[in-house]
């Protein structure tokens, strides 16, 4: 009985153990709370570091504000251009030679025809020599041939005179002794004779005319023969003595000689350059422009530039399409008047417009491009304390002023100096000094 007893009250005291619920202790408590704390503050931290970094203060003083205005625009690149004469021909020695004398110097004005310098060239003048004597003979000889042609034909029109002589007297006396015959006066035999010596004078002459009419014939191609012979030959001792005359450098034109690089005593090759004649008739202007505009000029487009306080157009009426160190050049000419007192080898700052002129809306160009590609800008608020990142689209532009094509709208302010130190921020608060 007492052994029973001891072994239910263990049984109970081990169910009363499974079935015991746990509770939260104050320790445990504690840590959560500060957990929980802490997060809550990370999370505030957070929170306050991101929404001081989307705002910045900016001195007003160190920040450019523009307006956003409507106006006329016109794409246009500026290039620098140089003066030059309308009209540049470039001396070359036609002949090579030593420089024997200068009859002027340079920058001499000079009128056409008028004599720069002499070369010396003994081959050529030696050769010149050769072909006169050559020439001098061969006119000497056509002359003898000539003559001796016309002597010729003098004996053989004598012989044809001598056999039409004797053809004639046989047929008269054939003729005769025919009627003759007839009235039996004279016998078959005498008849016989006179007509074999007339059958032999009627062949004699058709084979002197056959044989004279040759000889004229051969007479006259080798006449022709001779004269182009001899034209040829003229000929080709003219061009020997205009080689010669080449020798002596001449301007091609009226103007004023530039670049002269003779010297006496030198030896110049044949093609070598000797110097160049400006004319004095106008000036044209020299453009470089950047190799990636290549595809945008053409004949046609206008520029101006201002000089003396005045605007003056130009008009490109040559593009050389060679591109040298990133740029190729075109050639302008002056519309309408030519500015006074203006001169060769003058620089000029040129506006060449892209475009015809239009109205847009402008943003003033400015540092905020860089950072931001056009696709963004700060925009003032209407009460002048903040700007806000707006989108904005870029079109064209110039030196001047963006075209914008949408996101601002004329009247509004916008600031466009850099945005080196603004690329994270959403707000700038604009303080006055």
């Amino acid at each position: 009985m007492c052994f029973c007893i001891y072994q239910q009250n263990i049984k109970n005291y081990t169910v009363d153990r499974v079935i015991q619920k746990k509770t939260w202790g104050t320790k445990r408590l504690v840590t959560i709370a500060g957990i929980t704390a802490a997060v809550l503050f990370g999370g505030w931290m957070i929170i306050s570091t991101a929404s001081s970094k989307s705002k910045l203060n900016v001195d007003t003083e160190r920040i450019t504000v523009s307006d956003i205005k409507k106006g006329p625009f016109q794409e246009f690149i500026p290039v620098n251009g140089v003066v030059m004469p309308l009209t540049t021909i470039y001396l070359d020695a036609v002949e090579g030679g030593r420089v024997e004398e200068k009859y002027v110097e340079d920058g001499a004005n000079l009128k056409k025809g008028d004599p720069i310098i002499k070369l010396a060239n003994t081959d050529l003048e030696l050769n010149l020599a050769n072909q006169e004597t050559a020439v001098y003979a061969a006119q000497t000889q056509m002359q003898i041939s000539h003559n001796s042609a016309q002597q010729n034909t003098i004996t053989k029109l004598n012989q044809m005179a001598d056999v039409d002589n004797a053809y004639k007297e046989a047929e008269r006396v054939y003729l005769l002794d025919k009627r003759l015959l007839d009235q039996k006066a004279i016998g078959l035999q005498e008849y016989k004779a006179a007509e074999n010596a007339y059958a032999y004078q009627v062949r004699r002459k058709k084979l002197t005319t056959q044989i004279l009419k040759q000889d004229t014939s051969l007479t006259k191609q080798e006449a022709d023969q001779a004269r182009e012979q001899y034209a040829h030959m003229k000929s080709t001792l003219e061009l020997m003595r205009k080689k010669v005359a080449d020798l002596t450098v001449r301007a091609p034109i009226d103007g004023q000689l530039t670049s002269m690089d003779a010297e006496v005593g030198q030896n110049k090759n044949k093609g070598e350059h000797l110097g160049q004649i400006d004319a004095q008739s106008g000036f044209k202007v020299r453009v470089d422009v950047e190799e990636h505009y290549l595809s945008r000029i053409y004949n046609g487009l206008v520029g101006d530039f201002t000089f003396a306080d005045k605007t003056y157009k130009l008009v490109i009426k040559k593009v050389f399409t060679q591109v040298t160190s990133g740029r190729f050049q075109v050639d302008m000419q002056f519309v309408g008047e030519v500015p006074k007192g203006i001169r060769k080898g003058q620089t000029l700052q040129i506006r060449l417009a892209l475009s015809d002129e239009t109205t847009a809306v402008l943003v003033p160009k400015g540092g905020f491009y860089q950072q931001t590609g056009g696709n963004w800008i700060f925009k003032v608020a209407e009460d002048g304390k903040t700007a806000y990142k707006v989108d904005i689209q870029i079109g064209r532009q110039n030196p001047d002023y963006y075209e914008v094509l949408q996101g601002l709208k004329p009247g509004d302010k916008v600031v466009t100096s850099s945005y080196e130190n603004y690329t994270d921020i959403q707000e700038l608060v604009l303080k006055k000094p």
